[in-house]
């Protein structure tokens, strides 16, 4: 069983593309000198990297916050207008 309870997902994959997206993924990967296939399999790579990067800072706040380490919204408002200035 995975986390969410259900079973593993084991039955072969396949992407459907319209022939809009199919031309766009077309010439992304004429640009990266790789086949589509490749850039698509690139492309779905990086989306999970980047899920997992987001869960688990999700999950970091989540246990700050459990701990009571809040940032007050003066700070935060102060940090974004910071940010922005730079």
């Amino acid at each position: 069983m995975t986390e969410s309870g259900l079973p593993p997902y084991t039955d072969p994959m396949e992407l459907r593309f319209t022939p809009e997206q199919e031309a766009r993924l077309s010439k992304i990967a004429t640009k990266e000198r790789v086949g589509p296939e490749e850039q698509a399999n690139n492309a779905s790579l990086r989306l999970l990297e980047h899920d997992t990067r987001f869960r688990s800072g999700v999950q970091k706040g989540i246990e700050q916050a459990d701990q009571g380490a809040f940032v007050e919204e003066e700070e935060m408002d102060a940090r974004v207008k910071r940010l922005f200035r730079s």
